[in-house]
């Protein structure tokens, strides 16, 4: 685990590896100009062993570093690590002013604290990259502290604060855009794997079972499931696909629990919400017929209600059945309650309630914000 961050897959691993890679080289290309600017300025030197001392220390890292990277990158990503470099910069830069003797044309820590900004940035993300210049650029105040000469401009300071905190925003945004990418591949590739998978097995069958069943109900549910897994294998993620019309949504869900098990479900919206974000409606739509199969299958109600109506910057939603019920103190709640309702109004920072009595039916209460 990095710095708090879940164990990656082989594919994320491996981009990280390349960024990785990517600031390593340009640490090495840094070093190489601290040690030239340090061999064309070391006449302007006053301390010369304390800004040699300091260029090892910036050599030894960059070298350990290169190590890790080959043998384990994920070492990189770890907090003593990261944060050992910004100090190394921030040390560079603070330490400018004492090795220098008066007017030097380069500054000791040269680009090479940079890297640390990146590094920073690629861990903890754009807002890590910043906090990582706002560090640096303490450490080119303090130079000025020290320093016999009279202080920059504050417009000096500030483009160099600028400056490493493009460099550190920019690297962990691109970073946080790479690992989005590389999900939505991985995703790609699994759902063509399983398509592949299914294609000819279960697909073909449901196709076989509406073609002979003489059963229009079960040939019915055959062809509902047969287009949800179409959607799923070939189509795009649920709270794409929603329509953003949360009414028709609703009696989509309603429509299918009625042909599926038999069972009356009416939908009344007092008010219409109007447009709502996709994935909203994909919840509150997944909600309620996750909730409307429980009411038919474990339930055994005749009748469901659907019901919908804003409510301030909410959407409130309720299912109630006519169903057997159950005592919610004794009965604890299924998979499907917790993964497919609290799980998705959870995705949209939503919440559920649920209010059931043996013999009086059940209430499933949803609220999602607008």
């Amino acid at each position: 685990m990095a710095w708090g961050r879940p164990i990656p897959n082989p594919a994320e691993a491996r981009l990280e590896r390349s960024v990785l890679a990517g600031v390593a080289t340009f640490r090495w290309a840094a070093l190489a100009w601290l040690a030239t600017v340090l061999v064309v300025s070391r006449g302007d030197l006053s301390r010369p062993f304390v800004a040699g001392a300091l260029a090892a220390a910036a050599l030894a890292f960059t070298a350990a570093a290169t190590v890790l990277l080959r043998r384990s990158s994920a070492w990189l990503l770890r907090a003593p690590v990261a944060v050992a470099e910004l100090g190394l910069g921030f040390v560079l830069l603070a330490a400018d002013g004492w090795v220098y003797g008066g007017e030097h044309p380069q500054s000791l820590g040269s680009a090479w604290p940079l890297a640390g900004a990146m590094s920073i940035g690629i861990v903890v993300g754009p807002t890590g990259g910043i906090v990582a210049a706002m560090v640096l650029g303490a450490g080119r105040i303090v130079a000025t502290l020290l320093d016999e000469l009279p202080p920059p401009s504050t417009l000096s300071l500030l483009s160099t604060g600028v400056l490493y905190g493009l460099a550190g925003a920019v690297a962990g945004f691109a970073m946080r855009r790479l690992r989005a990418a590389e999900m939505e591949i991985s995703a790609a590739r699994a759902r063509e794997e399983v398509a592949r998978t299914l294609h000819d097995g279960v697909l073909q069958t449901l196709a076989v079972v509406q073609r002979r069943s003489t059963d229009t109900d079960l040939a019915a549910l055959a062809r509902d499931q047969e287009r949800e897994l179409r959607d799923f294998l070939f189509g795009l993620p649920d709270d794409h696909r929603a329509s953003g019309d949360l009414t028709t949504e609703l009696r989509a869900a309603a429509g299918r629990c009625e042909r599926r098990h038999g069972v009356r479900a009416e939908v009344i919206v007092v008010e219409d919400p109007g447009r709502l974000p996709s994935a909203t409606v994909a919840a509150l739509a997944g909600a309620v017929g996750e909730a409307l199969t429980n009411a038919a299958k474990h339930g055994h109600a005749d009748r469901v209600v659907v019901y919908a109506e804003p409510e301030d910057d909410e959407v409130f939603v309720s299912v109630k059945d006519d169903g057997d019920g159950f005592d919610p103190a004794v009965v604890a709640e299924g998979s499907g309650l917790r993964r497919s309702v609290r799980g998705r109004m959870d995705d949209v920072g939503g919440r559920v309630e649920v209010v059931s009595q043996v013999g009086r039916g059940t209430e499933v209460r949803l609220w999602a914000p607008i």
